[in-house]
């Protein structure tokens, strides 16, 4: 079974002595940013949408999405059992009600198991199928659901893997024909499109920068418009700049850059049309924009409110329609307790915020419904549920 990735944090503080003339000037500048944020808290939402989508056999999610342009969800999840084995299966849900629609896989007393990988192209769901040979991945085999709605696998995706090959990320592209897989082999990663409903594959081009491989957790996007995939990554320290990678998939030409922010890359999402990326680190907290047409960094900024280390964002997605990007956040620097989603325009605002969420410590999918501006997320600590946000 999949372990999720687990993040220790940490405060940062320093402390300086000024003269009483500084200190008072400082405490004037403090009035004020208390005044500014008492008034952007007012486009804070207090509470989140109240749909719940809970798995059929009571089991933990691994991997949802929703259709972006439909009614519909789907999911995986595992129900651990006495004897070390699990009950497995993959769901299709309701997304205005929460309700499960169909079984569509069941596997019972077994150490195989399903990973819902995402909607992509025009609702085609990706299902990973693991089969588990003496406690290992033995090998994995990919079905489609073309659509998702048939509650049915319909085909097989096969991408150039190899045997140990492992997915680590793919672009969030509902609505495009191709996307983009980053995967790993050995101590390096390499990247491919895929026009995943037509089971087609553009070459492999394998980032030469170790700080792309798999131990450093990079993330990684497409911009649809310019073909190319946006890899970032760190190796987390505090002094540590994230690299970023620009990869055209088409002839491999690479253009890597010094990002901005300090220590993991948490998240990233593409905006096809502004040519925009944007990311979040981890030790400062931070949110930062990348213009991808030009291979340049823009802006970074701590996220709303946000103070220390704990409050840094996760996972990043982007509403093509309404041209935000929302960003998870385990511990809320929005409000006195619980989670919160941050919502951003293209320029760099914040927008609002979604607070009364329970993510987990791994930067959590926001699975978005753009035309609804509903979205689901994971729920801690059983992580047995999806849910429902409005924006």
């Amino acid at each position: 079974m999949k372990l999720s990735n687990i993040f220790t944090f940490t405060s940062l503080r320093t402390t300086n002595r000024k003269s009483s003339c500084v200190m008072l000037t400082a405490a004037l500048i403090c009035f004020c940013l208390v005044l500014v944020s008492v008034t952007q808290a007012q486009k804070v939402r207090l509470a989140p949408g109240t749909v719940f989508v809970h798995t059929a056999l009571g089991g933990f999610i691994l991997g949802y999405d929703i259709d972006s342009n439909g009614t519909e969800g789907v999911l995986a999840e595992a129900v651990s059992l006495p004897d070390g084995n699990f009950d497995v299966a993959v769901e299709t849900f309701d997304q205005s009600t929460g309700m499960i629609l169909k079984m569509v896989k069941q596997l019972t007393e077994t150490q195989n198991d399903f990973v819902a990988l995402g909607i992509f192209g025009n609702n085609v769901g990706l299902i990973e199928f693991e089969k588990v040979k003496g406690g290992f991945v033995n090998q994995r085999v990919y079905g489609t659901m073309n659509p998702v709605n048939s509650g049915k696998i319909t085909g097989m995706w096969t991408p150039p893997l190899q045997k140990g090959d492992l997915i680590l990320g793919m672009g969030n592209s509902q609505g495009a024909a191709n996307t983009v897989v980053l995967a790993a082999r050995n101590f390096s990663s390499f990247v491919f499109s895929s026009d995943v409903a037509n089971n087609t594959f553009g070459p492999t081009f394998t980032l030469s920068d170790s700080i792309f491989a798999e131990n450093d957790s990079p993330v990684v996007d497409i911009d649809t418009q310019t073909n190319e995939a946006i890899v970032a990554a760190s190796n987390g320290g505090v002094f540590s700049r994230p690299q970023v990678a620009f990869v055209n998939l088409s002839d491999g030409t690479t253009t890597q850059i010094q990002g901005l922010g300090f220590g993991f890359v948490n998240g990233i999402a593409a905006d096809s049309v502004k040519n925009r990326a944007v990311t979040t680190t981890e030790i400062d907290f931070s949110i930062e924009y990348y213009d991808v047409a030009k291979h340049a960094s823009i802006l970074v900024e701590p996220l709303h409110n946000a103070t220390n280390q704990s409050q840094s964002g996760g996972a990043v997605a982007f509403d093509p329609v309404n041209k935000v990007f929302l960003v998870g956040q385990e511990f809320s620097s929005l409000a006195p307790s619980g989670s919160s989603i941050h919502v951003y325009n293209e320029r760099g605002d914040f927008v609002e915020g979604i607070n009364g969420l329970s993510l987990p410590a791994s930067p959590a999918k926001m699975a978005l419904n753009p035309n609804t501006r509903t979205g689901f997320v994971i729920v801690t600590p059983d992580l047995t549920s999806l849910q429902s946000f409005t924006y």
